[in-house]
């Protein structure tokens, strides 16, 4: 038979029929020893089908490793793992079947919804300290329990992937000056004694999971596998955002030395001390997105033993300062010029910029507390919400017009939203929405969202979603529910609303990663004005005219490979590719313009009408903010509190705005906030508590 083709890119795209006597129907995943399929039995059971990459399969060393993983699954399938059901390491393309595990990996699950909440995050801990019992009995170490490694299914977590792993018996050794693994998941022996690597090293990535699903970020963060390594080694983990009542075990999860950790089962007896007793329903109902990271990193030549320099984390402003002034010289930066008044140069205003504006800084907390804020504009003012507190800002001088003190704890991890002619903020993780007065800030009504698995906003009304699918949309004006129902064909909708048309869009992927249904509903009403089934797995981030534009793939440590552009008109639709993937993208749609930021800094414009990439962009800037723009400049924030200015014709860096970091230089927010560009002016919040302001455009012009 002809090979079937994938909807994926690359050497892969031609797909093989079969494996065995399984049929391959779509691709889940790739990574680094091959891609994963979902597949059927002929009797019809859906299986995960993992197929190793074709200039792989003559290496005898792969060879080696791919039936290491098959003896490894076998040795452990049970109730924490994927089931092995079939295999062939002698085949010409050697292959794996596991049971399919309906359900969203960690790490797609937290970037979809945000970190887990406490008592989620709990049953997680139990659920893995369960795992790595079971594995850990039968005499093998996983060696990269990560956030794509674990599948959310309704019965509990499932840990899979065992292509690193090794049983205490094995003979197959570490290659010399090569670690195999995901650093920021690694245990400080990973990198000293790879060969003495043992159960306990387990534990240590279970600490660094839970720290991701708490905060969406690990204990140790760096875009370097070096600065990595010597953190992992050497720094304290940073633990801001983990729950109190679980945050001392945690900490003994990433004791840098083995003996010093517990072993699951003392996990599990610290866990029943925490909570007597866990939730019994659904764990995490959710889809699986393709295209994730379902394979380990190989990462060549990490030393083994320290780095040579002793690199720590964002440890204050003169690391970062020293960091800037690398880029500047060696990244790609030189000659930028500042774009704000922060004492050094001022901006040169342009020809939408009254006269009279004048770049501004304010720190909106009287206490002058450095926590982000995270800003609206609307109608003259700024409407920012941070650790504490909801505030307005007058746009044009950064006046502070009043204040609302939250409860003590409470954090909205999203910028307020005007809806029904009140300011909305959501609390926590998602426990309390606030409605507020924008004139006085005076509270008009709230309520209590916890039981709700999302709270999004659409025009005039906040849509809430329960575990069960239903959906009750609330007033935003009076707080009254208009009205509670299931979407037809959304089992558990995820909603998007943009500027311009009224609609809200649910959307869900399906199980397989295959399909997406939009269904454009009057979030009003709840009538459904129109639906549509989509090719891949798509999450929608702006319109372009009367069209949806979607990213097309991805998951947390996944990629972005493409653009799509639906026109609910005529029901066609338009698939403009990277000429590079992007891992963990953002986007903003202005205009016939889609602009895409990854994790690593690179930064790509895609122009729809044409239906290419037009240029890209290494900004060296990770974990860079969602981004702004105006039609002339492209904005986000980077986490030293820098404002960056880039030419959207050229896709040439132009002006960045002075460090502010604060004092608590090893706090990294898990999500920074978006620019807000209005009226040739561009508002950003700051890691150190302060809002500013800032001319458009950059000197020179």
């Amino acid at each position: 038979m002809a090979p079937r083709r994938d909807s994926g890119a690359g050497a892969e795209a031609e797909l093989p029929e079969y494996a065995g006597h399984y049929l391959l129907e779509s691709r889940l995943g790739s990574g680094g020893m091959g891609v994963v399929h979902l597949a059927r039995s002929t009797s019809g059971l859906k299986l995960a089908v993992k197929v190793v990459h074709a200039e792989f399969a003559k290496n005898p060393e792969f060879r080696s490793r791919f039936q290491q993983e098959v003896s490894a699954a076998r040795r452990v399938s049970g109730a924490f793992t994927a089931p092995v059901v079939d295999a062939d390491h002698d085949a010409e393309r050697p292959w794996m079947a596991t049971l399919f595990i309906p359900g969203p990996t960690l790490s797609e699950e937290v970037k979809r919804n945000g970190p887990l909440p406490p008592e989620k995050l709990r049953r997680l801990m139990a659920g893995l300290a369960e795992a790595l019992r079971d594995i850990h009995r039968v005499g093998v170490v996983h060696r990269d329990l990560k956030p794509s490694n674990v599948l959310l299914a309704e019965d509990g977590p499932k840990v899979i992937d065992f292509g690193i792993s090794r049983p205490k018996d094995s003979e197959l050794r570490t290659e010399t000056g090569k670690l195999i693994g995901t650093p920021p998941f690694m245990a400080p022996e990973q990198f000293r004694r790879p060969r003495e690597v043992g159960p306990a090293a387990d534990i240590f990535a279970l600490g660094s999971v839970l720290v991701h699903a708490a905060t969406g970020r690990g204990p140790f963060d760096s875009d370097s596998p070096y600065i990595v390594a010597y953190q992992v080694v050497h720094d304290e983990p940073e633990l801001t955002g983990v729950p109190d009542n679980l945050a001392p075990l945690v900490r003994r999860c990433l004791a840098k030395e083995p003996e010093e950790r517990p072993t699951p089962d003392e996990l599990m007896r610290e866990l029943r001390s925490v909570a007597a007793s866990y939730d019994t329903q659904a764990f995490v109902p959710g889809t699986r997105v393709p295209d994730g990271d379902t394979e380990p990193s190989v990462v060549p030549e990490v030393p083994v033993e320290e780095p040579a320099r002793p690199v720590r984390r964002v440890r204050g402003k003169a690391l970062l300062a020293g960091a800037v002034v690398a880029v500047l010289a060696g990244g790609g930066l030189a000659g930028l010029q500042l774009i704000d008044g922060g004492g050094t140069a001022g901006p040169r205003p342009t020809a939408s910029t009254t006269a009279s504006f004048a770049p501004w800084a304010t720190k909106p907390a009287a206490d002058g507390s450095e926590s982000i804020p995270r800003c609206t504009h609307a109608s003259g003012r700024l409407l920012c919400a941070q650790r504490g507190l909801v505030s307005a800002l007058d746009a044009n001088d950064g006046r502070v017009l009043w204040r609302h003190t939250l409860a003590a704890g409470e954090s909205p991890g999203r910028a307020p939203v005007v809806e029904g002619g009140l300011v909305h903020v959501v609390t926590g993780s998602g426990g309390r929405a606030v409605a507020l007065d924008p004139a006085t800030g005076a509270t008009r009504w709230q309520r209590d969202v916890s039981a709700y698995s999302g709270v999004f906003f659409a025009p005039g009304t906040l849509l809430l979603t329960s575990s069960d699918g239903k959906v009750t949309a609330v007033d935003g004006a009076s707080g009254r529910d208009l009205w509670s129902k299931r979407i037809p064909g959304q089992r558990l909708p995820v909603f998007a609303a943009f500027d311009g048309d009224g609609l809200a869009y649910a959307t869900s992927v399906s199980s397989d990663g295959a399909r997406t249904r939009v269904t454009a509903i009057d979030p009003a009403s709840g009538a459904v004005r129109w639906e549509a089934r989509l090719t891949g797995g798509l999450t929608p981030v702006g319109r372009a005219g009367a069209d949806l534009v979607f990213l097309k793939g991805g998951s947390d440590y996944g990629e972005t490979g493409a653009v799509v552009r639906y026109s609910p008109g005529t029901q066609q639709s338009l698939k403009v590719p990277l000429d590079v993937a992007l891992s963990q993208a953002r986007a903003t749609v202005t205009g016939e313009r889609v602009y895409l930021l990854g994790y690593d800094g690179s930064l790509a414009a895609v122009d729809l009408s044409a239906g290419k990439q037009v240029w890209s962009l290494q900004t060296s800037v990770s974990r860079g903010s969602d981004l702004a723009a105006d039609g002339t400049r492209v904005y986000f924030s980077a986490a030293d509190g820098r404002l960056l200015s880039v030419d959207a014709r050229a896709g040439k860096l132009v002006g960045q705005t002075t460090l502010r970091i604060g004092a608590r230089s090893d706090e990294v927010a898990a999500a920074l906030p978006s620019p807000q560009v209005v009226d040739g002016r561009v508002y950003a919040g700051a890691p150190d508590g302060t809002v500013f302001s800032v001319a458009s455009g950059s000197p020179g012009d």
